[in-house]
């Protein structure tokens, strides 16, 4: 844990009271009015030094600490993308900063590309595991042999089960599927996706893979979930955009946002 984390940490609690959190969400392009239903203080990226500049429309760089549903949990309404400056480690310090608040869970959200024709725009997925297609890792640089972080179980078997119990309880159609991961900010072209559908992946987006093995190189337990904005390029007919995610967004986002509140009143 780095000092600026224990420093940043400390202001946080300064300000927004020094409980611990319990945990962390992350969220995707068109979720930040998750954000916006914690009972809580909200402070800007700005003013808290180190934290990355989130450059992405649709994103809100602020971290909201309070009460959802009764759980305190730290909201990060934005995040920092790979392809937004070529550090696949730009998470590092906010994931440290929510350990040092207390933190043992974090949850990413995204947007994704579907492969599959029974999850189409509108549908939400659990991530079961991830294809780091990319081959960045955030871990590169890191000195010492905690950097060889183990990958079985990343999303967390026990987390997954509680999310699937909170879709299941709340008359949630969510399903389970692997994630890909590509750099971006480009899409993805047809023959890239028919050559990660063959290697079995069933979402794809440009985010949460760098998030989930920061989480796993600090010691917190991690899941994810996908809100499926377009199919993904070559399987369906729409124009695919960063408009077009963020204006599809909304769609899944209140199941999305149905099962979180859930699992949070279940973990209380």
């Amino acid at each position: 844990m780095s000092k600026n984390a224990e420093g940043l940490a400390a202001q946080i609690k300064a300000i927004a009271g020094g409980a611990p959190v319990r945990v962390g969400l992350i969220l995707g392009s068109g979720l930040g009015h998750i954000a916006d239903a914690v009972d809580g203080t909200a402070i800007p990226y700005g003013d808290l030094p180190g934290f990355p500049h989130a450059g992405v429309s649709g994103h809100n760089p602020d971290l909201v600490i309070g009460d959802l549903e009764g759980v305190r949990v730290a909201v990060f309404g934005g995040r920092s993308h790979y392809y937004e400056h070529g550090k696949a480690d730009a998470m590092r310090l906010p994931l440290e900063v929510l350990r040092a608040l207390g933190a043992e869970v974090m949850i990413a959200t995204n947007a994704a590309g579907s492969m599959r024709p029974d999850m189409p725009t509108g549908s939400i997925m659990c991530l079961s595991d991830h294809i780091n297609f990319s081959g960045l890792n955030p871990l590169i640089g890191e000195p010492t042999d905690a950097r060889f972080v183990p990958m079985m179980d990343a999303y967390d078997p026990q987390i997954r089960a509680s999310l699937r119990a909170a879709a299941d309880a709340t008359g949630t159609d969510m399903a389970d599927g692997v994630y890909a991961w590509y750099s971006g900010p480009s899409f993805e072209t047809p023959a890239e996706i028919k050559a990660i559908a063959t290697l079995g992946a069933d979402a794809v987006g440009m985010s949460t893979v760098p998030e989930v093995i920061l989480a796993r190189f600090l010691g917190l337990k991690s899941a994810a979930i996908s809100t499926i904005t377009n199919m993904a390029a070559g399987m369906g007919d729409e124009a695919i955009s960063h408009e077009h995610t963020k204006a599809m967004a909304p769609i899944g986002a209140a199941k999305l946002e149905t099962v979180l509140r859930q699992f949070l009143r279940d973990l209380k």
